[in-house]
């Protein structure tokens, strides 16, 4: 889940950039970029993933 948080914050902040729309100081590109780089580095250490190994007896 947070591997495609990631991919839309990339994308909203490349049409940002893009578009070069000028928004406040705490919307800029660059903000978004680094959300989606601490949603893929939560991914990557796999947080949010769902995934549960539990040992049955």
């Amino acid at each position: 889940m947070p591997g495609i948080v990631a991919a839309v914050l990339f994308f909203i902040a490349f049409l940002i950039n893009a578009a070069d729309i000028s928004t406040n100081d705490t919307f800029t590109s660059t903000n978004v970029m680094l959300l989606g780089l601490t949603a893929l580095a939560l991914h990557v250490a796999g947080i949010g993933t769902g995934w549960s190994y539990r040992r049955r007896r």
